[in-house]
């Protein structure tokens, strides 16, 4: 028969290994979110960059298009940066929830996964 302090002794042993064991798994379980998140979030920066390469091409070709159209190039390139900047300003203000809730959900939903 074991007695009283070796039990104690035995039971205070599990309760570490447990412990451990539940420290490792919590440790695991966050990495595995943080490897989502920074996965998901590395694929949509280079879409976002493939896209805007696409618009500073699409901008200078149309900003030399126009330029040539009317006679001096650098009117051109004034007329594209002001269309950017108005479509800069409408993204701010009205189109900047429309980004940011989802973005934010996408990133709690796979954080809690």
């Amino acid at each position: 028969m074991e007695t009283p302090s070796s039990l104690l002794q035995t039971l205070f042993e599990q309760i570490k290994d447990l412990g451990l064991t539940t420290y490792e798994l919590t440790k695991l379980k966050a990495l595995e979110a943080i490897t989502k998140i920074v996965s998901k979030l590395v694929s949509k920066l280079i879409v976002v960059l493939v896209i805007s390469m696409f618009v500073l091409i699409l901008n200078f070709g149309l900003a030399l298009y126009l330029g040539e159209i009317l006679g001096k190039i650098y009117l051109g390139f004034f007329i594209v940066a002001a269309f950017d900047l108005i479509v800069g300003i409408v993204f701010h203000f009205f189109l900047h929830k429309w980004i940011n809730k989802p973005v934010s959900d996408s990133i709690i939903s796979e954080a809690l996964q």
